[in-house]
């Protein structure tokens, strides 16, 4: 049994929950405690509590936080991927790539809190000075996904408390595992009991008793659309700050000078990797005519070699759908694609059970063609390893097709054009643009974040994270 942590004491919640293996539904990794609103109000407590002490420690306390924390978890990479790898469904690969960047993040928002800045100004008036000088904003409420347990958990918690704030990290029901494991990590680091907290439990009960405390001063949030809507309404009703990433639906561009390997590579890695249930993931790949044949027969051949089987495996490609109820989500979506005239060209099926006969939530990936952008398989996110081929005529067409979604996340183009990559990289209606690499996968110390229905507030990562979780302040001195 793995229990929640408030205030510096590992406490038990209100019931248990098993975190299943979705490669291997046979196989129950633990069972893990569900806080209830009263615990979440506890750790809330906890945090205001500790909060006037952590906010004046000095950047040498909270460097050594930070990197003690991310260099155990960059020694314990291959031990912390292979938990990763069994609770969320994600290869081992990649698994264990996700908590060395998890390592890195905490490492580099270290160094962050020695670089940490202001500014000395002359008045406009004699013998007055002027300081601008970054301060933290509180107890920050930190929601976050299943789908990269590790990494958009470090991505909230290292600039949080680097820049002085206090901690509730409330974790995806979906993958308590990881988020225990960091916890208890960071139980160790040295940091003030209550500076950091683990509330693990239901969305609906734990999630509106952050969103709604008038001392929680900032929520950060990654997940759905219709639930990021809520918590900005809450949040903007009692003046809260709120950081959102909501998801996308990015297009992938390949015009016909493409190199044909470089835009297979992208698309199946960008749409299919990672089960294809990544916010970054390219759903929609938008191939002009001249291309389009020779694009989808090698797209079909790339995914007929991919090998579907347990996330733990030796050379497995893609693992599991992380849960029953994703995996219903995604054959909807298929249904719907054919309903409404899409070609199914390869994969859709499932598979109840990988090679080596582990009973998992296996789906081969689907690619469809004779697609266009009105579709409901094109317009909704469905979170799983499902593209679809939109056929355009050049490149124009290619990009007002690209920006014709409601979200604004990722972009990618497939091109050895200059003028075609130059063109697309400032006219692309997305956070990100990418050209010629996968639009999925953003390094660890440059701002992610989107436009239009993909986020709302300030980016996250990099330098840039100083504007959600600090607050500018402007002093006057007279001498």
């Amino acid at each position: 049994m793995k229990h929640n942590f408030i205030g510096g004491v590992w406490v038990q919640g209100a019931r248990a929950v098993p975190n299943i293996n979705p490669s291997d539904q046979r196989d129950t990794i633990d069972h893990y405690a569900q806080a209830d609103s009263a615990q979440a109000r506890d750790a809330v407590d906890a945090a205001s509590q500790a909060f006037n002490a952590w906010s004046v420690s000095t950047p040498q306390q909270r460097f050594d936080v930070l990197d003690k924390v991310g260099s155990e978890l960059l020694a314990r990479r291959t031990e912390l991927g292979d938990l990763l790898a069994r609770e969320e469904g994600k290869t081992l690969p990649e698994a264990v790539g996700e908590v060395t960047r998890a390592g890195q993040i905490f490492k580099y928002f270290a160094g962050e809190a020695l670089r940490l800045s202001g500014d000395l100004l002359q008045s406009i008036r004699p013998g007055v000075s002027v300081e601008v000088t970054r301060e933290p904003i509180g107890v920050v409420g930190l929601i976050t996904p299943w789908n990269f347990p590790m990494a958009i958990p470090a991505w909230k918690i290292a600039p949080a408390l680097a820049y002085g704030n206090t901690v509730v990290f409330k974790p995806a029901e979906l993958v308590p595992g990881s988020a225990w494991a960091l916890t208890e990590i960071i139980s160790r680091s040295g940091l003030p009991a209550g500076s950091f907290n683990l509330v693990m439990g239901r969305g609906a009960e734990v999630g509106p008793t952050l969103v709604n405390d008038p001392r929680v001063a900032g929520i950060s949030f990654t997940g759905s659309v219709g639930t990021g809507q809520q918590l900005a309404q809450a949040c903007t009703a009692r003046g809260a700050k709120f950081q959102l990433e909501m998801g996308g639906k990015n297009p992938l561009v390949v015009l016909d000078d493409a190199d044909l390997d470089v835009a297979v590579n992208c698309a199946v890695q960008s749409a299919f990797y990672s089960t294809g249930q990544r916010c970054t993931a390219s759903s929609r790949l938008i191939v002009t005519q001249g291309i389009h044949e020779r694009f989808v027969d090698a797209v079909v051949d790339r995914m007929r070699s991919l090998k579907i089987a347990n996330a733990r495996g030796q050379g497995t490609d893609i693992g599991p759908v992380v849960d029953e109820r994703q995996l219903g989500i995604d054959l909807d979506y298929i249904r719907v694609a054919q309903a409404e005239g899409a070609k199914l060209a390869f994969g859709g099926h499932t598979m109840e059970c990988d090679q080596q006969d582990h009973p998992g939530f296996y789906l081969v990936p689907a690619l469809f063609t004779e697609t266009h952008n009105a579709m409901r398989i094109n317009r909704e996110e469905v979170f799983g390893p499902v593209a679809s081929v939109i056929r355009v005529r050049d490149y124009d067409d290619a990009l007002a097709t690209a920006n014709a979604t409601p979200f604004g996340l990722s972009s990618g183009i497939a091109t050895t054009s200059l003028k075609h990559a130059t063109h697309f990289k400032r006219h692309a209606q997305a956070g990100m643009v990418m050209v010629n690499v996968p639009t999925a996968g953003v390094d660890y110390h440059v701002p992610f974040g989107g436009r239009k229905g993909s986020s709302m507030g300030s980016r996250e990562q990099g330098r840039y994270a100083a504007e959600f979780f600090t607050t500018v302040k402007t002093a006057y001195t007279f001498c």
